[in-house]
């Protein structure tokens, strides 16, 4: 569809509120507030058809391989931006452009005073216009991102991960390496500098930031929350801190207004999903929800956790269509008013996140299913009682919530990925789901349990890696450096030795914990172009494999 022109009596009214605005901002001398926001929902692209672009065009490589490991085809419609010419039309209104959402074909524009709606509906290419931000009083609802920090030794600082049986993961050398989380929250105090970071910012973990309320780089402010599950993703201090996925990527991305609850805010969640999409991450760990707002007109009901209603949660299942793994906390809300989980975490490919405590007993406050459709909710659960994490340097404790189980699983989820690389979002969803100790018994309170993370790899390289018939499996062979060790089914203890051809025994070591029925050898590396023997002592069993080195 073409872009329409204004008529006359669009012009006039468009020249009244321009002066308005002009003399309304000289006044004030300083930056508009704008306490209006309305999503504008546009009837097609214009002139926006998938043969205009290529595909480099609107997206990176990283994200291109995640779609082609998925047989996703690119571009589609959604992928495609919003027209342009539609959005001056509407700007000249004299409303301000905030975001866009390519995905849901949506604008969110912003004004200083009321606007007359009736101006959007009659331009021919707007299908429906929704008033998503007011001025309003804040309420209780906003502090959803608080969160206390206690002192406590107990349970020991490790159990989040020795809960899902996540330690031979991170003993085997899998700890999210080459893999990307986005991670969608409030605002990142103090993370460019806390202690439990060094390493992630040593080597430079951190790719990008964007604070979508803002427009701008800026994230280190308004909240400590993101920094909270920050450090339960990759936080390191011996004895106090072990992050799920130290070894990870990040994307930090503010997409919480801290100051009001608006569902503008879904707005923002989606232009930061769209974001993590197009720079291609593997998961969205997203420690957010909504459901009730300021505006109380605005509210959500239980009857639209269907997975198909709210903004944010159609957002997110677009997300997980694109191949990104999708994980959203369930909810604090199970002793409150609510009780029910709280959207996105409704959509039947995200996977919501609910709250044990040390002993694998449901919390009180982890927010209960199932989805208004029935469908099981929370997918699963993990440690949200007692969670090591660190805000600042002189606050080293634990805290609770489903924000921080979220990002237990979420973690150990980019380590599944880096151990499986072929693996899909739906793969990942489906072992974390039969993995788990209620998987065959699911509940409205803890889903489909606690995954059992070692037994979720398993299922994943059966998926995707040859079984021996028998013995083992060597390779590639020959390497240039790294090899693997596959066998028939994850070994108990293994010892592994490397032999040079004159006899010498070059490499030993005892696997006595490891992750999955693969060990990955790197000794060769930096030995010399040759013939080597592997020997692999499992029980009473003995395997002898020729390793051939070649130089790069």
């Amino acid at each position: 569809m073409k872009a329409f022109n204004l008529s006359v009596r669009y012009i006039v009214k468009i020249v009244i509120i321009l002066l308005l605005l002009s003399t309304t901002y000289r006044l004030q001398g300083q930056e508009p507030v704008y306490p209006y926001f309305y999503r504008v929902y546009l009837r097609d692209k214009g002139d926006n058809v998938p043969s205009k672009y290529s595909a480099s065009d609107l997206l990176s490589s990283r994200a291109l391989d995640r779609r082609q490991k998925a047989g996703i085809q690119v571009p589609d419609f959604r992928d495609l931006p919003v027209d342009k010419n539609y959005l001056n039309q509407i700007s000249l209104l004299g409303l301000k452009l905030h975001t866009t959402s390519k995905w849901m074909n949506t604008a969110l524009f912003k004004s200083q005073s009321a606007f007359d709606i009736e101006l959007l509906l009659g331009l021919p290419f707007v299908g429906e216009v929704k008033t998503v931000k007011t001025p309003g009083k804040k309420n209780k609802f906003n502090d959803k991102l608080d969160f206390k920090i206690v002192q406590a030794d107990l349970p020991p600082y490790n159990r989040p991960i020795t809960m899902i049986n996540g330690h031979s993961m991170h003993d085997s050398g899998y700890d999210g390496k080459n893999v990307l989380i986005a991670i969608l929250d409030g605002g990142f105090i103090s993370a460019d500098n806390i202690s439990s970071l060094n390493g992630l910012r040593a080597r430079s973990g951190v790719k990008t930031t964007y604070d979508f309320v803002k427009k701008n780089e800026s994230v280190y402010n308004s909240s400590a929350h993101g920094t909270a599950v920050l450090s339960v993703l990759a936080g390191k201090i011996s004895g106090q801190i072990e992050g799920t996925a130290p070894g990870a990527d990040f994307l930090l991305l503010k997409t919480e207004d801290v100051d009001s609850e608006f569902p503008c805010e879904e707005d923002f969640w989606a232009a930061g999903a769209e974001f993590a999409d197009s720079s291609g991450a593997d998961i969205i760990s997203s420690s957010l929800g909504y459901f009730n707002f300021d505006d109380s007109t605005l509210n959500y009901k239980y009857s639209d956790l269907d997975g198909n209603t709210a903004f944010v949660t159609r957002a997110a299942d677009i997300a997980a269509s694109k191949g990104i793994l999708v994980v959203n906390s369930a909810g604090n809300e199970r002793n409150l008013d609510w009780k029910r989980i709280i959207f996105p975490s409704d959509g039947d490919s995200v996977v919501a996140v609910g709250a044990v405590d040390g002993n694998n007993l449901i919390s009180d406050f982890s927010s209960a299913g199932p989805s208004a459709d029935g469908r099981i909710k929370p997918d699963n659960v993990a440690m949200g009682v007692s969670v090591p994490i660190q805000t600042s340097d002189n606050s080293i404790g634990r805290s609770n919530g489903t924000s921080f189980s979220c990002p237990v699983i979420s973690g150990m989820a980019a380590c599944l990925l880096q151990a499986v690389p072929r693996a899909l979002n739906s793969d990942v969803i489906q072992v974390l789901h039969s993995s788990a100790d209620r998987y065959n018994s699911p509940d409205s309170l803890y889903g489909y349990g606690i995954p059992d993370i070692d037994l979720a790899l398993n299922e994943l390289q059966n998926l995707y890696i040859k079984i021996p018939d028998k013995g083992i499996i060597a390779c590639p062979n020959p390497t240039t450096g790294n090899f693997e060790v596959i066998f028939p089914s994850s070994p108990e203890k293994v010892t592994i030795e490397i032999i040079s051809m004159t006899g010498k025994l070059i490499f030993r070591r005892d696997f006595a914990d490891n992750a999955g029925r693969i060990i990955i050898i790197t000794e060769l590396q930096h030995k010399s172009q040759g013939v080597y023997f592997l020997r692999v002592i499992n029980g009473s069993e003995i395997n002898v494999r020729k390793i051939i080195k070649l130089n790069k």
